[in-house]
């Protein structure tokens, strides 16, 4: 069952690319959440998704003795969760902001990067995750708006 959870439905067990994978099955699990209800309710399911996850990955970790495992996905998830959250208004948006969150999840610029050595087990791991999430947001939002202003999209 933990490695059900942990890989998003196995999900992560792609042979390339599992956080890709990750990532859009995790957007696609958002999509009706985002339709039906308001962006809080992604919001608050992202936080009870991260409190399981941390306590599961470490249960992983010391388990398998392995830290961050390529088929661990559910930080992809919470991480693309919480950045839909934020920044999901239209089809722009929510394909920026996936962009923006592979991007910073794979080259960890900044604090994000530090995040990710610094901490130890399940907070290490979504750490990143998450605040990869928080940055794809504001620049999926910035860049939104830049192309409503240049008047690119209506």
């Amino acid at each position: 069952m933990r490695k059900l959870f942990l890989t998003f439905f196995y999900t992560g067990l792609a042979p390339k690319a599992p956080g890709t994978f990750g990532t859009i099955a995790g957007a696609i699990a958002a999509l009706p959440i985002i339709y039906y209800f308001p962006p809080t309710t992604l919001f608050l399911a992202c936080v009870l998704l991260t409190l399981i996850a941390i306590r599961e990955i470490d249960k992983e970790e010391s388990r398998s003795g392995i830290h961050d495992a390529s088929e661990i996905v559910i930080d992809e998830v919470a991480g693309i969760w919480l950045a839909l959250s934020i920044s999901s208004g239209t089809w722009i948006q929510i394909i920026l902001t996936i962009i923006f969150f592979r991007f910073f999840d794979i080259y960890k610029p900044s604090i994000i990067g530090r995040v990710d050595k610094s901490a130890k087990g399940g907070l290490s791991v979504m750490g990143d995750d998450l605040l990869a999430g928080v940055f794809a947001a504001i620049c999926s939002g910035g860049i939104y708006q830049l192309l409503l202003y240049f008047s690119i999209i209506n």
